[in-house]
């Protein structure tokens, strides 16, 4: 557990939704201080519970009627998905004269079910239509690969927004996280170049499903 938690190669949020307090703080405990969940009432809970050098990641698809309620605490957003949520994002942010990081979604396995936006449509991060969020700094994509059991499929996916990252990292200033692989396939994604990845299981064991 710790070779993942503290490998120099990249930064590992411990992905704590449905973990107790106590849970996290053993982790805590470790000298760890990177943290994730995927719904906002959760994460205020434990906000308010734990440490407050505790570097909060919220994972999970962002509600944008609950925006705000994160924006004081949140380190690292890594769903937007929506041009909708980077209004909210930075609006909110503005109200507390704050600049937010955030991810960009990238929906790179085309499952309906999972939420990003399309490959194929990211001209936007080059383009005006950004300059007017002055309270967001973009700081890369987030991905999540297939849910299947062919390492092939994982690895072109995983290989496809890497050479998205590639691209726009050298475009566009302190774009420099990409954030895939998770407790299923995180070796994949460290091998086709991810530097962020988000572990569960291997730390906390199986979820409690809630």
């Amino acid at each position: 557990m710790k070779e993942i938690l503290f490998n120099k190669d990249f930064t590992c949020i411990a992905v704590s939704k449905t973990k107790p307090v106590e849970k996290i703080r053993e982790i805590y405990e470790l000298g760890h201080r990177d943290f994730g969940e995927n719904k906002v009432q959760e994460l205020e809970v434990k906000f308010n519970s734990l440490p407050k050098d505790i570097r909060w990641h919220m994972i999970g698809h962002l509600q944008t009627n609950k925006v705000k309620k994160i924006i004081p605490f949140i380190s690292l957003i890594h769903s937007v998905d929506s041009f909708k949520l980077l209004d909210f994002i930075n609006n909110e942010s503005k109200k507390l004269n704050k600049i937010t990081d955030c991810l960009i979604q990238v929906n790179i396995s085309e499952e309906e079910q999972k939420f990003g936006f399309n490959p194929n449509n990211l001209d936007f991060l080059e383009k005006s239509n950004l300059k007017d969020k002055k309270f967001i700094k973009i700081r890369g994509f987030m991905g999540m690969a297939s849910f299947t059991d062919k390492t092939s499929i994982i690895r072109n996916e995983f290989k496809s927004l890497k050479e998205l990252y590639d691209v726009y990292s050298n475009k566009l200033n302190d774009f420099n996280i990409l954030s895939m692989g998770m407790s299923s396939d995180y070796n994949i994604a460290i091998e086709e170049g991810s530097n962020m990845i988000r572990i569960g299981s291997k730390i906390f064991g199986e979820r409690n499903y809630l």
